[in-house]
């Protein structure tokens, strides 16, 4: 396993429970993975799955959602005026705590190996060789969970490389009680402006309280977005966007977190045309990476793994366990990349004019957007 995350923590556990002689995790990092307060929404129905498949652990605390509203600057409420009210039931977990959990469970057989960096490796009929820094293994099989720079995809799929959405994201979090208090419990907010919106919802903070989970959208005219750190142009579209776009409430909100709890993140898509070839596989964004638009990254991940689950039970060999999961999952792969690529549109590159929607033109604006595409995960077909 190259890549000890969410998707390499999971299937680390799954190969183990599939009998696995030995199974050893490639972690490139050398302590506890960062979050930096993270969330990650799960709709509630493919939290089910998940759980039932014993991939979420319900001990894990999470925050309920229960409606979507979307908000545009308009008129003298903090806030903004609401545009449309839509269902929205998912729950908000911190990243780090599903991590943990995932974590935890990896039973002490597997042998993790933190500060292990994969340099190279080699595929033949025969299995895969891991070259690191200093050394090198032999292994039946390897299963890339490494990220959406995947070593494992390019040796899989040479010259498919990520596209950039050419825009970026802001995320950040705040404790609660810096986040101010207008705003009622278990509401998804949608703040929406002309070139981007805003996503913020609330999720625990693991010591009992809770954090504003918020992720900003938008164009930054005639600049790349290349490091997680926000230089000058960004800090000043974000400044524009704060003071001009957003309504008060939600522009003191992002001031509120404060510089350093602030951070970008570059954006891109990619889907690997198969998942599985010969000796090697690919989970979560090794397989394909969505925008987040699409609230389905950790459980697209945890999906993949519960599918090559069932498929190792119900295949005679590894050569037919990887052939379906190869059938069940790269679909989904390439629908979820469509789908990111349509909300990004929409949402970002050529938002409608906001403050001429009502809540009947928002629905049926949102409907041929997202339509049956899989917002919040596909249904898990297994």
């Amino acid at each position: 396993m190259i890549g000890g995350s969410i998707a390499g923590c999971a299937a680390a556990l799954v190969l183990h429970r599939a009998g696995a002689r030995r199974v050893v995790v490639h972690e490139r990092a050398t302590a506890e993975l960062a979050d930096r307060g993270v969330g990650v929404a799960v709709h509630t129905e493919r939290c089910a799955e998940l759980l039932a498949a014993g991939l979420v652990d319900e001990a894990v605390p999470w925050e309920p959602m229960r409606v979507r509203h979307w908000y545009v600057r308009d008129g003298s409420e903090a806030l903004g005026r609401v545009v449309g009210v839509q269902p929205f039931p998912f729950r908000a977990y911190g990243w780090g705590h599903l991590w943990r959990a995932l974590r935890a469970r990896v039973p002490r057989e597997v042998e993790f190996r933190t500060g292990s960096t994969v340099r190279e490796i080699a595929a033949d009929s025969g299995g895969v060789v891991v070259r690191g820094a200093d050394d090198e293994e032999r292994y039946a099989a390897v299963v890339g969970a490494d990220g959406h720079a995947s070593l494992v995809r390019d040796h899989l799929h040479p010259g498919l490389t990520p596209h950039s959405a050419g825009y970026p994201a802001w995320r950040g979090a705040c404790p609660e009680e810096r986040g101010l208090a207008d705003w009622a419990d278990g509401i998804c907010a949608y703040v929406v402006f002309d070139g981007g919106h805003l996503v913020v919802y609330r999720i625990p903070d693991g010591r009992g309280g809770r954090l504003v989970n918020w992720v900003l959208y938008a164009t930054v005219p005639g600049t790349a977005t290349t490091s997680r750190t926000l230089d000058a142009a960004h800090r000043a579209r974000l400044d524009e966007i704060t003071g001009e776009l957003l309504p008060p409430f939600w522009g003191e909100l992002i001031r509120r977190t404060g510089p350093d709890a602030v951070f970008l993140q570059r954006l891109y898509d990619v889907t690997a045309p198969r998942y599985a070839s010969g000796r090697l596989l690919l989970l979560g964004d090794a397989a394909t990476v969505a925008r987040p638009h699409t609230g389905a990254g950790a459980v697209k991940a945890l999906q993949d793994v519960a599918v090559l689950e069932s498929s190792l039970a119900g295949g005679a060999d590894w050569a037919s366990a990887a052939a379906a999961y190869d059938a069940a999952r790269a679909p989904v792969g390439q629908a979820m990349t469509a789908l990111g690529r349509r909300l990004g549109h929409g949402l970002v590159e050529a938002t409608p004019d906001w403050h001429t929607q009502d809540a009947a033109a928002l629905d049926a604006w949102w409907e041929g957007l997202a339509g049956q595409g899989g917002f919040g995960g596909r249904g898990l077909a297994r």
